[in-house]
């Protein structure tokens, strides 16, 4: 199967530093690669992954001099590169969320777009409204909440390279925290929980651009190097050993957190988790297993402790069981397949009075239950449907 992978533009991929979206295209990639698909990553030309590079942009725009004023001048170039090249692919699965959403009308191949953000931020409705009918992935079953109107195919949750974290069978003396400083992440709560528990803080994060006063208010007052340290942001290599250090991972978000995939690399390294019981977090993390959750800052210092008593390695195998890069790209692939079938059908088929698109049941496996959705494969094209598709696996 001939595979087109779309990646943002603002990190590498892989990300040289902070990044999750374009670690899963690499891991996607990867596991693709392994299977035999032939795949091509459209991403920043400082990218080094699996398959072929297609260069959108010379290098990632967040390690570009100066200040980015107008992402949209690059989302446009990344549309048109796509585009342009798309007879080239069985299928093209984006991860450059709505921006990229008009390729669907514009190539004859499916396009699938797996959403990697919250779907509860102001405006972005108006753009899926125009483009409910195409195919969807959600990170998590609660990612859907915004909007269960969607053309969902599945809920897959992200994978990693497992044996890329050292799992350490012995807590450490410190509670770390990964990520970016902004109000939803909660780095100023990880402080007050670590400062209740008596536990040393380290942190790992990067300012974000767009709130720069919430680290210059609510972080740096409260450095002091031995209680609360700053290490910046971390590299790839360093994470391992900063999460597989901790005694666990801090990770009060106050937000509807689409997956969390620090959470899922904590654990990789046998570090439990503590976090509020939002968004992904209760699909992610197992209760007394892999850490705990609870809405109470308070309630999660009183268990720092008892984090530090569950067993580790037990924590590693749930990754290992749950959160592979080979689960992923298998469920990847079987929602690749039913797609390229269902389109070749439709080619087939024509647009005749009598045919009826097929339907994708997806059953929610999240325990708090979201809706069984019936929705169409296929979306709607209005120009020629010529690709090739020979050779589909």
């Amino acid at each position: 199967m001939r595979v087109a992978l779309i990646a943002p533009l603002l990190e590498s991929v892989p990300p040289k530093l902070y990044g999750g979206t374009e670690r899963v295209v690499h891991n996607l990639a990867l596991g693709l690669s392994g299977r035999g698909a032939d795949v091509t990553v459209f991403a920043s030309g400082d990218s080094n992954t699996a398959g072929e590079l297609a260069t959108v942009w010379p290098e990632a725009l967040r390690l570009r001099h100066g200040n980015l004023h107008n992402p949209t001048a690059y989302q446009i170039r990344m549309l048109e590169t796509v585009a342009r090249r798309s007879g080239e692919f069985d299928l093209i699965h984006n991860h450059y969320d709505y921006p990229l959403l008009p390729l669907a009308r514009m190539v004859s191949c499916p396009v699938l777009t797996t959403l990697h953000n919250s779907l509860d931020a102001p405006d972005v409705g108006a753009a899926f409204e125009m483009y409910a009918d195409l195919p969807y992935v959600s990170i998590s079953d609660s990612q859907r909440a915004p909007m269960p109107h969607l053309g969902w195919t599945a809920t897959i949750q992200h994978g990693i390279d497992v044996n890329a974290f050292e799992a350490r069978p012995v807590a450490g003396d410190y509670l770390a925290f990964l990520g970016r400083f902004s109000a939803e992440k909660g780095a100023h709560v990880a402080i007050e929980i670590a400062r209740r528990a008596g536990i040393p803080l380290k942190l790992a994060a990067k300012v974000d651009e767009a709130y720069p006063e919430y680290y210059e208010r609510e972080i740096k007052p409260k450095l002091d190097g031995r209680n609360v340290e700053y290490l910046g942001e971390i590299t790839e290599k360093e994470k391992s050993e900063f999460l597989g250090g901790a005694l666990a991972l801090v990770n009060p978000i106050d937000w509807a957190e689409p997956f969390g995939l620090v959470m899922v690399e904590a654990m990789a390294c046998g570090t439990p988790v503590l976090t509020r019981p939002v968004g992904s977090a209760p699909e992610v993390v197992r209760e007394g297993v892999t850490g705990f959750l609870r809405s109470d800052p308070l309630a999660l210092a009183k268990l720092v402790r008892e984090a530090a008593a569950l067993d580790r390695m037990a924590i590693r195998r749930e990754v290992e069981r749950k959160f592979s890069i080979e689960r992923m790209t298998q469920e990847y692939l079987d929602v690749y397949r039913r797609l390229v079938r269902g389109y070749a059908s439709w080619k087939t088929a024509g647009r005749g009075p009598g045919w009826r698109r097929p339907p994708f049941r997806h059953k929610s496996t999240h325990p708090g239950g979201v809706a069984d959705h019936r929705r169409d494969l296929l979306h709607s094209v209005d120009g020629a449907l010529d690709g090739d598709l020979q050779g589909i696996s």
